[in-house]
């Protein structure tokens, strides 16, 4: 495990209660299921026009011939909401709505081929459970989608919370899932750890006064995340051991050592 403490870091011993998980690139490999799903999508959208598919491409940082996304692509930590009047625009659409449901169902289907997950979630979740911690994921994903993910990658009876960005909440950095969660589950913001990949998580973390823990498994760089982060960890899966040693911290703080 890789621990970096970041200018805007907590104090050692900084106790929680639950963690809520962004997924695609953190607790799912973002450009092996999503930049392979995207490059399907942008070609069936662009219905044999080269021309609008690499205009696709460049409005969303995306690289057609990696199938990968850049590290500030819209679509990395944004919703459809953020790059589809994108899409609209190169695509000549004015139907919103219709081409919503068109992204959204397409990536569903795709996504659902190519999903792969980093690490093993269903262990993280299993360890992470029995440490005693509430669980959940507030992802920029539908809900539809984010619940068909957690369903293939082992975790959903793992879960005590899950909200996306049409659950009524709003999308990230915003911070209505996670204000929506405390409120639920009656535990104080401060004592919420959230755990992303990418600023967006980091700010949505503390716009609701939660603990804000980057991970480096997605696209963005150790130097983004540490603008805001106030931990950053290699991946979800240093979690346990991260939290022991905040345990052994807080203990020793507790005896006077």
């Amino acid at each position: 495990m890789t621990l970096r403490e970041t200018p805007t870091g907590m104090c050692p011993a900084m106790p929680f209660d639950a963690i809520l998980f962004d997924k695609d690139g953190t607790l799912v490999d973002f450009d092996r299921t999503w930049g392979v799903a995207a490059y399907h999508v942008m070609k069936t959208l662009s219905a044999g026009d080269e021309g609008a598919m690499l205009r696709l491409a460049e409005v969303s940082g995306f690289d057609l011939h990696d199938k990968s996304f850049r590290p500030h692509s819209p679509c990395l930590s944004g919703s459809l909401l953020d790059y589809g009047p994108l899409w609209a625009d190169v695509l000549g659409r004015r139907d919103l709505d219709r081409l919503y449901e068109e992204i959204g169902g397409l990536f569903r289907i795709l996504a659902l081929e190519t999903l792969t997950p980093i690490g093993n979630p269903s262990a993280l979740f299993a360890e992470l459970g029995g440490m005693g911690f509430k669980l959940g994921i507030v992802s920029n994903d539908s809900e539809k989608s984010i619940r068909l993910h957690a369903g293939l990658l082992g975790i959903a009876e793992d879960l005590d919370y899950l909200a996306g960005q049409d659950s009524g909440y709003g999308p990230k950095p915003a911070p209505g899932m996670i204000t929506a969660f405390a409120a639920s589950f009656n535990i104080a913001p401060a004592r919420i750890a959230i755990v992303g990949d990418t600023l967006t998580d980091m700010r949505a973390a503390h716009a609701a006064g939660a603990i804000a823990i980057g991970v480096l498994s997605g696209p963005a760089f150790a130097e983004d995340l540490a603008l805001e982060a106030d931990f950053i960890l290699d991946t979800a899966h240093d979690l346990p051991e991260f939290i022991r040693q905040q345990r052994k911290a807080d203990k020793k703080i507790s005896v006077g050592f």
